[in-house]
């Protein structure tokens, strides 16, 4: 198995999904995956690119057999570094008059396109009856071409497309495609600067690396039945890999693919790093600095288009191994929930061991908060039910380093009664006079609510309220066990102080 991205900017996340499948398909079936850097149009090369793709890979987990930096049997995994190799399977394609030269000029490329438009053709294109008119090795006289060549006239190498017939392949996900000829153009094989374009180097590098599968996106569908004839025309056809065109990724709120612009309209990001531009400076959000877990962002990838045989939805890499098949892959476009994506992320939190937690917290803790290690342990058990990043904890849990200096008074005016005063009153003998763990604070609280006939809702949201600032949170015995005796007994004296006029 092998991805083979093109460096020509970051990664979008339908490249990582892609990356991903092809990953597990291979783990699967205890095979190799290769990265291989698809870099044969230069001119859309992009410094930084390379990396990029690199340590977003590794980053996630999904690491490469092979590929650059981990050199094995099939190197180098550059196409700019395989250039020499090319050339020879494109003159083989010339010689079995699959392939011919063709030496025009972009003036007549682009004349050629507005004849054919006048003439009423929506697509203008180089093909079966086009190419008859054009300056090529089919049109000119064969020592007319020697001397072009010889003189080193510019010239690019077209596939010759049969005029009249169907191409067949069977796709893993989509079933028996069949495309008529008469759709297709002669694409350039091999460009005047001396490269190959992507569909050449992509079938003779699938060969030489006896690639098995290729697992790619939905956009590369229409050029399959290309590289199904030159898998034919060179003579590879018993050696052609099976194809699976997995499914776009669609924006969350329309139609069509999910975009960078949508990100940035919506709010997320669509790039698993930060990405800046090289030549712009603009920068573009990722997944990893947004505070997103690497497991999160796998999970939501793979099931964005694949359908587990069961209802869980959670899963590891490793499971991920065992349990996906192209045959539960859709064939429909899949819309990216970011809502489920913090959703997921939120079940890695949570799953987190505390002590695991607590230097990941750290780096977010405010500048002037100085807390032991096994404190703010138990502040993240705490609080990461109701925490979706890293980044949130500190602020959930805000009232926990220091006493609150606002307080949702709304909430206090709407719960304060009568009785309020002489019920925190006696709620402050209880702190003083009991020790604090959990289970004997929430035992004395039932008591003396039972034995007043009070429900929790009388007088412990007031209470929370004196505490936390906040009329909701994590449980209230939690809260007061972590603060400790004399913490609590200052903040309810405090707020004794504060609000005892409330009830007059």
């Amino acid at each position: 198995m092998r991805f083979a991205p093109s460096p020509t900017g970051p990664l979008h996340i339908g490249g990582v999904r892609t990356a991903l499948y092809n990953y597990l398909f291979a783990k699967q079936n205890n095979g190799l995956f290769m990265l291989r850097i698809e870099d044969t149009d230069q001119t859309r090369f992009v410094p930084g690119a390379e990396d990029y793709i690199i340590e977003s890979l590794k980053w996630l987990g999904i690491m490469f057999d092979e590929g650059p930096g981990k050199e094995g049997d099939c190197a180098p995994y550059r196409q700019s570094e395989r250039k020499s190799m090319y050339r020879q399977y494109a003159m083989q394609l010339i010689e079995s008059g699959h392939a011919y030269y063709a030496f025009d000029t972009p003036e007549e490329l682009e004349q050629m396109r507005e004849n054919m438009q006048k003439a009423g053709v929506a697509s203008a294109a180089y093909n079966y009856i086009t190419r008859n008119s054009m300056k090529n090795s089919l049109t000119l006289p064969a020592d007319e071409v020697q001397k072009k060549l010889e003189s080193g006239e510019p010239y690019v190498i077209r596939i010759k497309i049969p005029r009249n017939e169907e191409v067949r392949l069977t796709d893993l996900i989509r079933g028996v495609v069949v495309v008529h000829t008469q759709s297709m153009d002669d694409k350039v094989l091999f460009k005047s600067d001396g490269m190959p374009t992507y569909h050449l180097a992509n079938v003779v590098d699938d060969y030489l690396m006896r690639i098995t599968h290729v697992i790619r996106g939905e956009e590369w569908l229409p050029s399959a039945p290309l590289h199904v004839l030159l898998y034919r025309y060179l003579g590879w056809e018993d050696k052609m890999p099976q194809f699976a065109h997995l499914p776009l990724i669609l924006k969350p709120d329309g139609n069509g693919k999910l975009s960078k612009r949508d990100g940035d309209r919506l709010g997320f990001p669509v790039f698993p790093l930060q990405w800046q531009d090289p030549f712009s400076g603009e920068i573009s959000s990722g997944y990893r600095e947004m505070g997103y877990f690497k497991e999160a962002v796998i999970n939501i990838l793979s099931l964005l288009g694949w359908h587990p045989s069961s209802n869980q939805e959670v899963f590891s890499l490793e499971e991920l191994v065992k349990e996906f098949s192209l045959e539960k892959v859709s064939k429909a476009g899949a819309k990216f929930d970011f809502d489920k994506a913090k959703w997921f992320n939120q079940q890695y939190l949570k799953n987190t061991p505390n002590a695991d937690l607590v230097k990941l917290v750290r780096p977010y803790m405010p500048g002037n908060t100085d807390v032991h290690d096994d404190f703010l342990e138990k502040i993240c058990g705490l609080v990461k039910e109701r925490a979706v990043f890293i980044k949130d904890i500190p602020a959930e849990g805000k009232y926990m380093f220091a006493a609150p200096e606002t307080f949702d008074e709304t909430q206090l005016q709407k719960k304060w009664k009568p009785d309020t005063l002489k019920h925190l009153q006696n709620f402050l003998k209880i702190l003083e006079d009991n020790s604090f763990e959990v289970q004997t604070l929430e035992q004395e609280f039932k008591k003396y609510l039972e034995s007043n006939q009070l429900g929790f809702g009388a007088i412990m949201p007031v209470f929370r309220i004196i505490l936390t600032g906040e009329a909701a949170g994590p449980g209230l015995f939690d809260i007061l066990s972590i603060l400790g005796k004399a913490e609590s007994i200052k903040r309810l004296n405090a707020g004794l102080s504060r609000f005892a006029s409330l009830g007059n």
